[in-house]
C-alpha cells in the first residue's frame, strides 16, 4: 500500500484515499476476487488501476462502451499511465499497433469489449501474455436483475475457464444484494471479497417537485442557478428531449440534444461539445451517461420520473463527481408511470416486465414520498443514514410540509375509489371528489355519491396529486390499460385507520438555497482566476482533442485558483495534480497565475485553511408557467395534429384540461373539420344525428350513438358543426 500512495501521488496527484479504496486495492493486489460497489464518483476505477501499475503484467478491463473505454484510456495516458483499447472504431493498422505493444510488453491496461475479449483467437492470444487481473467494469449488465443488463456480458463467466488464474474483480455505482448476487454467480467468482460502499453522496442536493406543463420554466430555473456551468437535463422520449432542447436553444442556452435516434456522428458532436464545454447543457435520454466521466457537472435535472431507483442513482450520480456541491432535481407528472409502464410492457420479456414493474412502483413511491430523499435512496439499497437528516435535501430543508390530518384526507380520496367500484382513474376520481359538474359525472349519477365533493374547497390538480402520491407509497394500485384505480391491502388499512400515509401540500414558507452558490467549496478561491484557467483548460483540451476535465476537474482549478502557486513546485501541491501533469501543464498554468495575480495584486502561493461556511438561503419562491405559456404549448402540439393524451402526457396536465384547450383551439382556427381527434365516418354519424334531430347537444348525440363514441369526441364534433353553421 505504499507503492499505492506513491502511485497516487505521481500518476494522479491524490494524497489520501477515499473509503473502500484502500480495501479494494489491497485485493487486488493479494490476487482475490472481488465485487466493489461505489457510488458514481466515489473512485472505482482507480481501485483496479492503481495497482495495475504496481503489479507485473498487463491488467485487462472488460467495459461495455467505446466512448467510456476512450475517455478512461485518453484520461490515463494523460497521467502517465501506459494504456491502450482494442474497439471496432479503430483503424486496422491501430488495432495492429495496439497488439504490437501488447506483444512488447509496453502496456499496463488495456480496455475491451466482452464480445472482443470473448473472441477465441484473441483470447488465446492474452492466455500467452502474463496478465495482473482481469476488471469487469459496469457489472450490472451482468445481472438480469440489474438496471443495464446486457445479454453479451452474461458470457463473461467463460473467462473463468480461460484464464483459470487470473483473479477477476466486479466494479459497479449500483448494485443491490440481488444483483451482487448473481454477478458473482454469473462470473464465477471464487470466494470474493464483498465490499459495499455507502450509497450516500452528500454533496447532491436531491429535491423532488410536481412538473407543471412541459416543465421548461422549472428547468431554465435551475439552469440559472448554474450558469455557465454545466448540467444534464434527462427525459423520458426522444420527442422531449427535441422540443426541450430546441426550447432552451431558443432562449438563447447553448443546449444540444443527444437520444438513440440521432445519427452517430450527431450523437458523437453533441456529447464531444458537452465534453469540450462548447455546449454547457446536454439534453438527452437514458441513452447518454454512461460512460461519461465528466466531473463537473453541476446539476443533474430529470424533466421525467426515470423508470428505477437504479437508474435514478446513476443518472443523478453524474453530478457532482469531484465531491463539490451539486444539484439534482427531479420533476415529475401524473403521466410519466404510464409512460414508462406502456414501454415495459411493450419491450420486456415476462420475468424481465415483473422485475421492471416491481422497479418502477419503489420509483413512484419515492418521487411522491415524504421521506428525507437521501434515507429513502440509501433504504432502498439496504442501507440507513447516518443521523436523523441529511441536511441536503427539500425535505430536510423544510421545502416540503406536510398535510395536518392526512388520515382523514386519505379516508376521503380511498372512499371515493371505492365508491367508484374502482373502474376509474385517478383524473375521474379527483373530479368526483372537487364536485366537478362535467356532463360525464352527472350522466353517470356519480354526482349522488356520498364522497361526491368531499375535497370541494381543494382545486382539481392538488387533489391528482394526492391521488398519486397515494399510488407511489402502495395504498392505490393502478391496473390496465386505463391505470383504474384499486385499493391495496396496505390501502384498506388506511381506511380502517390502522394506518396513516405521508401527503404533501404546497409549501408556504420560502424555499432554501440550492448548490448554484456552495460558498464552502468556494471558500477561499477567487472566481476571476477561477474563471481564466478554465478559459486555458479549455483551449489545451481543444488542442489535445480531450474532454476538458481531462486535462484537470473544477476541483483542481478551484484549488489553483485558492492556493494561487507561482512555481512548479508549489503547483504539485493542488489538489488533483500529479507528477506527470505538473511536467505537461505546469509552467502553463503557473504563468497564467503569476499573470492575472501581477495584474489584479492579488496575494500568491496560499496555504489555505479552509473553513465550511453555512449554504444560503433561497430567493423566494419559483416562477410558475403562466396560462399563456401552457395554451401555446398545447396549441403547437395541436398544430401537429397530436392527440389529446400526448399533449396531456407530455405537458403534464390531465386529459380534461387539454380538452378544453383544444375546444378553445377549435373555435379560434374556426375549423369544420375534426380530424385526427375524430374520424370522418363517426362525425358524419354525429352530423346526421343533429341534423335530423335538430339538437347538437352533446349528451343527446351520446346516447342516440349507444357508445360507439365517446363524450369527448362529440363535444369536439359538435363545436365543429357550430363554426359551420
Amino acid at each position: 500500500m505504499e507503492r499505492m500512495a506513491e502511485i497516487l501521488r505521481r500518476h494522479w496527484g491524490y494524497s489520501d484515499l477515499r473509503p473502500l479504496q484502500r480495501e479494494a486495492m489491497a485485493s487486488v493486489l493479494r490476487g482475490r476476487d472481488s465485487i466493489v460497489v461505489l457510488p458514481t464518483g466515489g473512485g472505482k476505477s482507480l481501485c483496479f488501476q492503481a495497482p495495475a501499475l504496481g503489479l507485473a503484467g498487463l491488467a485487462i478491463v472488460v467495459s461495455p462502451l467505446i466512448s467510456l473505454m476512450k475517455d478512461q484510456v485518453d484520461a490515463l495516458t494523460d497521467s502517465g499511465v501506459a494504456a491502450a483499447r482494442l474497439d471496432s472504431s479503430q483503424s486496422p493498422d491501430e488495432q495492429s499497433d495496439v497488439v504490437a505493444a501488447i506483444r512488447r510488453g509496453e502496456l499496463k491496461i488495456l480496455y475491451v469489449s466482452p464480445e472482443r475479449l470473448l473472441m477465441n483467437g484473441f483470447a488465446r492470444f492474452l492466455a500467452s501474455q502474463r496478465l495482473s487481473l482481469i476488471a469487469v467494469d459496469e457489472a450490472h449488465c451482468v445481472s438480469m436483475w440489474g438496471h443495464d443488463f446486457r445479454p453479451e456480458y452474461r458470457q463473461l463467466g467463460a473467462l473463468r475457464d480461460a484464464f483459470p488464474k487470473v483473479a477477476i474483480h466486479a466494479y459497479t455505482a449500483t448494485a443491490t444484494k440481488q444483483v451482487r448476487d448473481d454477478i458473482a454467480v454469473q462470473l464465477r467468482l471464487r470466494s470474493p471479497e464483498v465490499l459495499v460502499g455507502s450509497f450516500d453522496r452528500p454533496n447532491l442536493i436531491y429535491s423532488v417537485e410536481p412538473r407543471a406543463d412541459d416543465g421548461v420554466r422549472q428547468v431554465r430555473a435551475v439552469l440559472d442557478r448554474h450558469a455557465d456551468e454545466s448540467s444534464i437535463v434527462y427525459c423520458i422520449r426522444r420527442a422531449d428531449v427535441d422540443a426541450m432542447a430546441d426550447k432552451l436553444v431558443g432562449a438563447g442556452y447553448r443546449a444540444v440534444a443527444y437520444h438513440a435516434g440521432l445519427t452517430d456522428d450527431a450523437r458523437r458532436e453533441a456529447q464531444d461539445a458537452f465534453i469540450r464545454e462548447e455546449a454547457d447543457v446536454i439534453v438527452a435520454t437514458v441513452a447518454f451517461g454512461m460512460g461519461i466521466d465528466k466531473s463537473n457537472v453541476r446539476a443533474v435535472i430529470h424533466a421525467g420520473m426515470p423508470k428505477s431507483l437504479e437508474h435514478y442513482q446513476q443518472e443523478s450520480g453524474r453530478a457532482g463527481r469531484d465531491g463539490l456541491d451539486a444539484e439534482c432535481v427531479l420533476l415529475y407528472g401524473a403521466g410519466d408511470y404510464g409512460v414508462w409502464k406502456y414501454i415495459i410492457e411493450q419491450s420486456e420479456s415476462e420475468q424481465a416486465k415483473r422485475v421492471a414493474l416491481a422497479k418502477l412502483g419503489d420509483m413512484a413511491a419515492y418521487a411522491t414520498g415524504a421521506a428525507c430523499r437521501h434515507r429513502a435512496i440509501l433504504r432502498y439499497f439496504g442501507q440507513e443514514l447516518d443521523g436523523p437528516s441529511c441536511n441536503a435535501c427539500d425535505v430536510c430543508f423544510g421545502d416540503l410540509e406536510l398535510v395536518d390530518d392526512a388520515l382523514v384526507l386519505a379516508q376521503k380520496i380511498l372512499s371515493c375509489v371505492h365508491r367508484l367500484e374502482e373502474r376509474y382513474g385517478g383524473d375521474y376520481t379527483a373530479a368526483v371528489l372537487t364536485g366537478s359538474r362535467e356532463e360525464r359525472i352527472l350522466t353517470s349519477g356519480h354526482d349522488a355519491l356520498s364522497t361526491y365533493g368531499l375535497l370541494a374547497d381543494e382545486p382539481k390538480k392538488r387533489v391528482r396529486d394526492w391521488i398519486e402520491q397515494l399510488a407511489g407509497q402502495g395504498y392505490l394500485a393502478k391496473e390496465g390499460e386505463y391505470n383504474t384505480l384499486s385499493i391495496t391491502p396496505s390501502g384498506r388499512r388506511v381506511l380502517r385507520g390502522e394506518e396513516t400515509p405521508r401527503l404533501l401540500k404546497p409549501a408556504v414558507r420560502a424555499a432554501r438555497a440550492t448548490a448554484g452558490t456552495p460558498l464552502d467549496s468556494w471558500e477561499g478561491v477567487d472566481r476571476g482566476l477561477f474563471d481564466t484557467l478554465r478559459v486555458l483548460r479549455r483551449g489545451i483540451a481543444e488542442e489535445k482533442k480531450v474532454p476538458a476535465y481531462i486535462v484537470f476537474g473544477d476541483a483542481a482549478l478551484r484549488d489553483m485558483a485558492r492556493r494561487r502557486p507561482t512555481t512548479v513546485e508549489a503547483f504539485l501541491d493542488v489538489n488533483g495534480v500529479g507528477e506527470a501533469k505538473a511536467r505537461q501543464y505546469g509552467d502553463t498554468f503557473v504563468a497564467a497565475i503569476r499573470e492575472v495575480c501581477r495584474s489584479r495584486d492579488l496575494e500568491t502561493d496560499i496555504d489555505p485553511e479552509i473553513k465550511a461556511v453555512p449554504k444560503p438561503t433561497r430567493r423566494g419562491a419559483k416562477a410558475r408557467p403562466t396560462v399563456d405559456l401552457a395554451r401555446s404549448l398545447v396549441y403547437e402540439r395541436l398544430d401537429r395534429g397530436q392527440s389529446l393524451d400526448a399533449v396531456a402526457d407530455a405537458i403534464g396536465k390531465s386529459a380534461d384540461t387539454v380538452l378544453e384547450y383544444l375546444l378553445d383551439y377549435v373555435r379560434e382556427k374556426k375549423l369544420t373539420s375534426p380530424e385526427p381527434w375524430v374520424n370522418a365516418t363517426m362525425f358524419g354519424r354525429i352530423s346526421e344525428i343533429a341534423r335530423v334531430t335538430g339538437t347538437a347537444r352533446p349528451i343527446h348525440i351520446l346516447r342516440q350513438l349507444n357508445g360507439l363514441v365517446t363524450y369527448d369526441e362529440v363535444k369536439i364534433a359538435v363545436a365543429c358543426i357550430e363554426n359551420g353553421e
